[in-house]
């Protein structure tokens, strides 16, 4: 079928690593046999992606060239753009029993997810995890200062606690994946492969397209953001993390009720679609913009929506940092290697009282006291405290829904604001 679409990053098409039919029952059956190794959540998510062709033109876990070319250039070793590592960590003990050749099962929880063929197996010191993070998740914010980040990235960073917390080896191969999870069950309708979402654009005879990319529940400023590319695109793809999140942050389930009901109330639905992807959140701030434009693109869409602190996490990053690292990547010439999705900039957005509806920095000349700051911590912070919620903060639909799931909650997360969420660098 001819497509508008912007072909998936890497220049191989879709690459997927799914297997299907007998061809899945013969590689399940074959992996009974193998070697097991128990892999961590995000390596599941990480798997499920490259199954369905959402990391092409990955079809298996990073080299320690490519880690590093990755860390250091934001380029795999044959030299395609690529922002954050895809690893797989395994313990000393697991090493020993592993050379390269092997043929290992992977599991998650007792489920096996996948085959891999063992192409290479590396140490990973504390030297190598540190250097890892400094490059990943080190930014321009207070928290990413030289004499402050390690004192502050081991209590508040999920991703560098992630990293550090890795075992003491990689290995690297391809894979073959036999399982897509709780995903197609659990998100029926939303759990969309990259194949599925492009034959939703090119039935609509999409072209251009935008990429909202969702963790929170989604707020005013949420809205307005989708609604400004659907003015200049075709059509804006508003995707969310099914993935795991970091304790206080709001179930999957509950975001795509919020989504539903927006979208029915308040959108031209000829010009949304919704749907989910299985990774985990890393928190890397300007890295995972990136890698959120990377795979976006797979799904077939050119245009990555980029807001304030995007992907951030405490005050490691700047304000915008995620979308001025657009500006900073390597461009090699060659289509296939570099990124093509490019990132749509929008500033700071706000309901604003004397212009009496949504604005930004850049069209609204009013006073701090009369902008309502909106920030998905902010709203979580204060519905998790049972405090009022400001006007004009949310729509009441969803208000509603957000504070069932809150009433419910036996146990309550404790949840830390940062300087962007309170506005104070407004």
């Amino acid at each position: 079928m001819f497509t508008k679409l912007v072909p998936p990053h890497g220049g191989r098409g879709l690459v997927t690593a799914l297997l299907a039919g007998s061809e899945r029952e013969a590689e399940l059956a074959r992996a009974k046999t193998l070697k097991q190794i128990n892999v961590s959540d995000r390596a599941k998510g990480d798997l499920i992606m490259m199954g369905i062709g959402g990391f092409s033109p990955l079809d298996g876990f990073m080299t320690r060239a490519d880690w590093k070319g990755v860390c250091e250039n934001f380029q795999m070793a044959d030299g395609t753009f690529w922002p954050v590592p895809i690893t797989l960590d395994i313990s000393a003990d697991d090493a020993k029993g592993i050379k390269e050749g092997d043929e290992i099962a992977l599991v998650n929880k007792g489920e096996i997810y996948a085959t891999m063929k063992v192409a290479e197996k590396f140490q990973m010191t504390d030297a190598d995890k540190k250097f890892e993070c400094e490059k990943i998740f080190k930014g321009m914010g207070e928290d990413s200062a030289d004499d402050k980040f390690w004192k502050v990235a081991m209590e508040d960073h999920p991703g560098v606690q992630m990293v550090m917390a890795q075992k003491e080896y990689n290995i690297a191969g391809r894979v073959k994946v036999v399982s897509e999870g709780e995903y197609p069950k659990e998100y029926s309708g939303i759990y969309l492969r990259p194949a599925q979402v492009r034959r939703m654009f090119d039935d609509r005879g999409w072209a251009n397209v935008a990429a909202l990319q969702l963790r929170n529940p989604m707020h005013r400023s949420h809205e307005f953001l989708a609604k400004i590319a659907i003015e200049v695109c075709d059509g804006v793809l508003i995707h969310s993390l099914i993935g795991n999140l970091k304790p206080g942050d709001i179930p999957a389930n509950v975001r795509v009720k919020c989504i539903d009901t927006l979208v029915e109330k308040y959108f031209v639905k000829d010009h949304v679609v919704q749907a989910g992807y299985p990774l985990d959140m890393r928190y890397a701030g300007p890295r995972e913009a990136l890698l959120h434009a990377t795979f976006r693109q797979n799904y077939g869409v050119n245009n990555m929506l980029i807001g304030r602190d995007h992907a951030g996490v405490g005050d490691f990053y700047g304000l915008f940092e995620a979308q001025e690292i657009f500006d900073r990547i390597p461009v090699s010439g060659d289509s296939a290697k570099d990124l093509l999705c490019k990132p749509m900039k929008i500033d700071w957005t706000f309901y604003c009282f004397e212009c009496d509806g949504m604005a930004s920095l850049r069209t609204c000349p009013h006073k701090k006291e009369s902008r309502v700051v909106l920030s998905g911590t902010k709203l979580r912070k204060a519905l998790s405290e049972g405090a009022e919620v400001p006007d004009h903060f949310g729509r009441d639909e969803i208000l509603a829904i957000l504070r069932e799931y809150y009433e419910g909650l036996t146990e309550k997360v404790e949840i830390k604001m940062q300087s962007h969420a309170e506005g104070s660098k407004m």
